[in-house]
């Protein structure tokens, strides 16, 4: 009964305002408190849990985000994606897909993703007589893929929680991200066609040369990452690091938009940043040891075997909750409340907890889109300076499209496991 209190407790704290962090940290010392347990042994296990190598990969991966974001990388992967599928019929709707999957490579991030993006490719939609609506929903919905393709702070903060391996989360993301690419691309050109938006022109062939050679240096970023953490040469902090230190290169030297004397005022801004995250998951990990303390995981677990749930029954009723959450709280929080509850139950119904993974973040990917919180929603809104009725109509075939892939990647984990089992065991 505490228990119910405690979460009923810190979900008011929530819908009164008060940050992530706060609404955790107060829920998880007072409960503590007033079930008589010492809070020393709780600090103890926050510390702990904080003092590992695979958080040190956040505030680089945060840095490496804002100087992406600010190095003038998204219009110049823009500038290359239009050289390839530019001329086709839709054209800038496929530019903005490919570019944003490229993005999302490297960002790690939802709103980083969607912001960067629909600054350059909203306006120019819209100038190419696209509908408005259409145009914010692509560009939100493509932008989610910032945290399931590889490399995702969700991802991390998820490893983080679930003590389960970053690498592994990571290489499962990639299969599922580009079916996500496939099936936005498929609504880009059906749309386009019955709509009937005009294509763009060729690119010449000095001029497809040039733009891509221009865009290597940004999309090398990710490929270092993977190859240093799958050769095994670099670790998940290490490759972090190689592309904060690379991001701020490419910025400065290559491209040019980021003077030197920028370059310690966006290191403090990625720094806060990250220092906001930093906080959330020290009072997510304080809260996770209060809720396992309080029971509720056990007799979760002690529930669902004795209703014999299937494996797809229990998926479906935690989907069905993660989409509920995910409207009206934030997607980060929907993550950190649900993983400590949900993990003991997984493997009792033979769940493997990377797949969960993955399709708890298919679950925050559609909270980006849905309202009142989802928060693309109001970036997109705020940069185009579309009243939230048009981005909310514009987003609702993508949520029914991210729906189905949401069913897809749940109940055929194969999709999920087959690279990661084939590359890592």
């Amino acid at each position: 009964m505490d228990a119910f209190i405690g979460l009923g407790g810190m979900l008011f704290l929530m819908a009164l305002g008060a940050p992530i962090f706060v609404a955790l940290g107060a829920t998880a010392m007072i409960m503590i408190a007033i079930e008589g347990r010492p809070l020393m042994d709780a600090a103890a296990h926050t510390v702990s849990g904080l003092n590992s190598p695979t958080f040190v990969a956040v505030p680089f991966f945060v840095l490496a985000a804002t100087f992406m974001q600010k190095g003038g990388i998204a219009r110049i992967i823009i500038d290359a994606a239009e050289t390839w599928v530019g001329h086709f019929k839709g054209g800038l709707g496929l530019v903005a897909v490919i570019a944003t999957t490229l993005f999302a490579a490297i960002s790690g991030s939802s709103v980083v993703t969607a912001m960067a993006m629909g600054t350059f490719l909203i306006p120019a939609m819209v100038a190419r007589n696209y509908d408005r609506p259409f145009a914010l929903g692509l560009v939100g919905a493509s932008g989610t893929m910032g945290i399931l393709i590889p490399p995702s702070l969700s991802m991390i903060l998820y490893g983080l929680i679930a003590e389960e391996s970053v690498p592994r989360l990571f290489i499962a993301g990639v299969v599922p991200g580009l079916i996500q690419a496939i099936l936005l691309a498929a609504w880009v050109m059906f749309y386009s066609r019955r709509k009937g938006y005009a294509s763009g022109e060729r690119a010449t062939r000095e001029e497809f040369i040039r733009k891509n050679i221009r865009a290597i240096p940004a999309i090398s970023i990710p490929l270092f990452v993977f190859v240093g953490i799958y050769s095994g040469y670099t670790t998940v902090t290490e490759s972090a690091g190689v592309a904060a230190v690379a991001s701020m290169l490419v910025a400065v030297f290559v491209y040019r938009e980021v003077s030197l004397k920028d370059v310690f005022a966006m290191t403090a801004e990625g720094m806060k940043a990250a220092s906001a995250v930093s906080f959330i998951v020290m009072f997510a990990l304080l809260f996770a040891h209060w809720i396992t303390g309080s029971g509720v995981p056990t007799k979760l677990v002690e529930f669902a075997i004795g209703q014999d749930l299937k494996p797809w029954q229990f998926l479906l009723a935690l989907n069905i909750m993660m989409l509920i959450l995910g409207m009206f709280l934030d997607a980060i929080a929907v993550m950190l409340i649900v993983t400590p509850i949900i993990l003991p139950v997984l493997a009792p119904l033979g769940i493997d907890p990377v797949h969960f993974g993955i399709v708890l973040i298919v679950n925050m990917e559609i909270a980006f889109l849905t309202p009142p919180i989802g928060l693309n929603l109001f970036v997109l809104s705020s940069i185009s300076k579309a009243p939230m009725s048009e981005a909310m109509r514009g987003m609702i075939p993508f949520v029914l499209i991210m729906a189905c892939f949401l069913i897809l990647i749940t109940y055929v984990p194969e999709i999920t496991l087959w690279l990661p089992n084939r590359l890592m065991n």
